[in-house]
């Protein structure tokens, strides 16, 4: 069996090692023209987690990244709201959280790949049906004959739009500026991600190696997010606890990178014959719940195991059985926690603070319990 993957983004990579382990062959076909460390981190919850220690990649990551034991919504001031305790898992699991550059991430995908080739410089721009599977036409001229395609192109998939034009991508009103800086955190913040929520604002930041952290600052907008501007970011955060503010002044501006946040109104195919959507193609979300990378380390661990069991057409739609009603669960809790975490009046704040504080541990336990549950195939 070939199976061709368009990105090679996390869910790619990590799609094309679980299927090379299988002994299926791949091929990976990636716009940029070479495979660039993106300044963001990422935080490996413990059902990634759990799927890269299947995959033999759990100890190099913990080696190359931080363990997060504890998941915080704070005030502006960083007094405590509520709080995930992250250690029950990691005991029930036997697995950590990591947070991570999303770079080393990447660089441990590629040197885990053996087979796979990566074609760089191809941006798809068409899949066309034949006799024999289908054409996949690039920017670059060059025409690929394919039996089996994976969509892992992202929220704006190219895969996506030519086999499934009717779905809509949803903006949030939100800007995100992210950044990574080096900085060293008072030692209580080493090993938890802290999220302050303010008035129509909030501030996150981890850390993802020795004396390095990765932040995310997010503010709603009315009409576009050029409403806003980097040369003002300390101001907008001047309330904030002095932590946050350090923070913002260490980071070069040049560094910062900033992006509208959207996600895909859930869709209920994610496959048609021999194409099959993964990651955010299928099922983008806002970032809201740390999930996005994750859900498409999921994709790429269920559909590796369903491709090696069933042929095409049932490994699809078994994937698409298991893996579309938690995907689903995640984009929606998601999109509902970037409402409350963006509320501006002063009254319905209060009541949020209220009910985060009064919300007892047992509910987020259940909550997350449902969410570092892998499926069973």
């Amino acid at each position: 069996m070939n199976i061709d993957i368009i990105g090679a983004g996390i869910g790619g990579l990590t799609t094309a090692i679980a299927l090379e382990q299988k002994g299926i062959k791949t091929r990976i076909f990636e716009q940029a023209e070479r495979i660039k460390s993106v300044g963001a981190g990422i935080i490996l919850a413990n059902n990634a987690m759990q799927v890269y220690e299947k995959l033999g990649l759990r100890k190099v990551i913990e080696e190359n990244g931080n363990p997060i034991s504890s998941m915080n919504i704070t005030k502006p001031n960083l007094n405590p709201l509520s709080k995930i305790d992250l250690t029950y898992f990691e005991q029930k699991h036997n697995i950590k959280n990591i947070a991570i550059h999303r770079g080393t991430l990447q660089q441990i995908l590629l040197d885990k790949l053996n087979s796979t080739e990566i074609k760089l410089n191809h941006k798809l721009t068409s899949i066309v049906e034949n006799t024999n599977g289908y054409y996949l036409e690039f920017e670059n001229g060059e025409q690929i004959q394919s039996s089996t395609v994976l969509g892992a192109d992202g929220l704006n998939s190219i895969v996506r739009q030519n086999i499934f034009p009717n779905n809509s991508i949803r903006n949030a009103n939100q800007i995100c500026w992210r950044g990574i800086t080096e900085f060293e955190l008072p030692i209580k913040f080493k090993n938890e991600l802290n999220e302050a929520w303010g008035k129509s604002e909030r501030f996150g930041f981890v850390q993802i190696a020795e004396n390095k952290v990765y932040w995310y600052a997010l503010k709603s907008f009315k009409k576009n997010k050029n409403e806003f501007s980097i040369n003002d970011l300390e101001q907008y955060f001047s309330d904030y606890n002095s932590v946050i503010k350090d923070i913002i002044k260490s980071t070069k501006k040049e560094q910062i990178n900033a992006a509208e946040i959207s996600d895909l109104k859930p869709t209920n195919i994610w496959f048609k014959d021999n194409v099959c959507l993964i990651g955010d193609s299928a099922h983008a979300t806002t970032p809201n719940m740390g999930q996005g990378a994750c859900q498409a380390i999921e994709d790429a661990f269920v559909l590796s195991e369903c491709l090696y069991k069933y042929g095409i057409t049932k490994a699809f739609l078994e994937y698409q059985k298991l893996r579309l009603p938690k995907a689903h669960q995640v984009v929606k809790a998601s999109w509902l926690v970037g409402k409350m975490a963006h509320l501006k009046n002063p009254i319905l704040i209060g009541l949020r603070n209220q009910m985060l504080r009064l919300m007892p541990s047992s509910i987020n336990r259940k909550q997350n319990e449902q969410i570092f549950q892998l499926a069973e195939i």
